[in-house]
């Protein structure tokens, strides 16, 4: 069995042991093509365009 700790530690020695553990959220570019907001280094979802060229074919939803 690993050894147990002998005395309990303190709820500031605890947060400050996890201060670094919280999330950052993904940073957001905008497409050169489309101008809408995507994560980096990706493809864009909306026009399938990536550095300037057209990587995937998105069909278009046209309502009328």
């Amino acid at each position: 069995m690993p050894p147990h700790p002998k005395r309990k530690h303190s709820k500031g020695r605890r947060d400050r042991r996890r201060a670094h553990d919280a999330l950052t959220p993904a940073p957001l570019v905008a497409c050169r093509n489309c101008g809408e907001m995507r994560p980096q280094h990706t493809v864009c979802p909306n026009c399938g365009h990536y550095e300037g060229k057209e990587v995937i074919a998105v069909k278009k939803d046209e309502k009328g």
